[in-house]
């Protein structure tokens, strides 16, 4: 970068959360995504501790807690500026923002619809792949489709003749309803996500036939398959690719007697049910498979065999009869990463069961009950939820090829799918281990690229 032009990282860099990155050019300034941290890089004090006076715009890659989380701070800091992303997630957002504030912020609900209130003032929704100037700088924005989640984007950036590209998060090809993500025409320097620098998902193309088997193994015995799955964009995936399932292998048995038409698949999550219906609205941004499956009227996101638990009275039963009756059943719970929500009830009631079974499809980050269920599950060790330690007799299973996403592969297509490659490629938003990996490959692979890991603020 020259000296009119630069990029300071102010979350993200020492982890996997927490995304916030600043692109400043000749004074002034745009912010890309102000998310939540998370894990073992979680905050107690979420102030925001930059200066945001020179700050014109906010633009969201996305609305998933590590890139959003810290917004109602940015707007208590006094942030005035607009907020620019995604026609879908300018739908998406208030909820994951209400909900955000009701568990982590406030109770009190005046304040809640003040701050949303104020929140609807500054978005400005903008359709993929159309230019947008910044008012107040220097600096113009483009959204494309990023795959990660309905209404992902990457943001390309035009400063003083460069283009600098944010990746947000990437999802792979063969994701549920979304469209993959193609590589930007130019790019100057790149700042890419590398949460799985290190590794390749199982392949996605099968991954439903993985799924199928992995249920079928689980529920031989009469258990309950677990999930924890994220509200926003795991729930959606998982609910397709079982309607799908369903309506496949409908007389096929699921379990002993049961069969894959008569197996329920229960969704434990306000939030989850409410996206759903979110991403129900938002079907002109489904990609073509999905729409064809609504347009010979079938119902990807709403099947017959699907039972939503709502208030939280209900939720307690449900959780109580499933310990009780050993009934064959699949739970969707959030939240994905089992440190909080509803899951964290039916780990407790179901881990000491060894009939029952724990299915991870997500990514776990380091320093959360999920990732210690994955690592000490398999050795029958024990997990602390909510200051107790339980047993782990369940058994833990893992289908990575359901991570939202991209693989180390999908991330060097992206990389190097550009012409000419980068001046500059800046890893973050992963462990150290996985920027490092992907580092080597992309050194290897466009050596005339300065290839950076970045560590914060300079």
């Amino acid at each position: 970068m020259n000296r009119d032009v630069e990029i300071i990282h102010h979350g993200a860099v020492q982890g996997v959360t927490g995304s916030c990155h600043e692109l400043r050019a000749n004074g002034a300034g745009i912010l890309v995504d102000c998310g939540l941290f998370q894990g073992r890089e979680r905050r107690d004090d979420l102030a925001i501790d930059f200066d945001i006076a020179h700050i014109k715009a906010l633009v969201v890659t996305h609305v998933h807690i590590d890139h959003v989380g810290r917004l109602p701070y940015l707007l208590a800091a006094g942030f005035e500026g607009p907020i620019y992303c995604s026609q879908p997630s300018a739908l998406l957002l208030p909820a994951m923002l209400e909900d955000a504030l009701k568990i982590g912020f406030t109770r009190d609900e005046k304040l809640i619809t003040r701050v949303l209130k104020l929140l609807a003032s500054k978005l400005r929704p903008l359709p993929y792949n159309e230019w947008q100037a910044v008012e107040g700088g220097d600096i113009r924005i483009r959204l494309q489709r990023a795959g990660h989640i309905l209404g992902s984007a990457y943001v390309e950036c035009e400063a003083n003749g460069q283009r600098i590209v944010f990746s947000g998060d990437l999802g792979a090809p063969h994701s549920p309803l979304l469209v993959p993500p193609v590589s930007p025409e130019r790019c100057d320097v790149l700042v890419m996500e590398s949460t799985y620098g290190d590794r390749n998902h199982e392949s996605r193309a099968d991954r439903r036939l993985r799924l199928k088997a992995a249920v079928e193994h689980a529920l031989e015995d009469g258990g309950t398959v677990l999930i924890p799955a994220f509200s926003l964009g795991r729930t959606q995936d998982l609910l397709y690719e079982l309607e799908s399932l369903i309506a496949e292998f409908g007389g096929e048995q699921a379990a002993p007697g049961l069969p894959w038409n008569e197996l329920e698949v229960v969704v434990d999550s306000p939030l989850a049910a409410n996206f759903t219906e979110l991403y129900r609205q938002l079907k002109p941004f489904w990609n073509a498979e999905a729409r064809e499956r609504v347009s010979e009227g079938r119902h990807p996101l709403s099947f017959e065999q699907l039972t939503v638990v709502n208030s939280h009275a209900d939720h307690l039963n449900a959780v109580g009869y499933l310990a009780r009756s050993h009934r064959p059943c699949v739970v969707l719970a959030g939240s994905g990463m089992c440190a909080g929500g509803r899951v964290v009830n039916y780990l407790k009631a179901l881990l000491n069961d060894a009939r029952n079974d724990v299915l991870f499809v997500g990514y776990q980050a380091e320093g959360t009950p999920g990732r210690d269920m994955l690592e000490y599950g398999p050795k029958g060790g024990w997990v602390e939820l909510d200051g107790e330690r339980f047993t782990i007799r369940a058994r833990v299973h893992q289908v990575s090829g359901y991570s939202a996403h991209a693989g180390q592969e999908d991330l060097i297509n992206f990389a190097t799918g550009i012409t000419p490659p980068p001046r500059q490629i800046r890893l973050i938003h992963g462990e150290a281990g996985a920027k490092a990996a992907l580092q080597a490959r992309l050194v290897e692979l466009l050596p005339e690229t300065e290839v950076v890991i970045p560590f914060g603020e300079p």
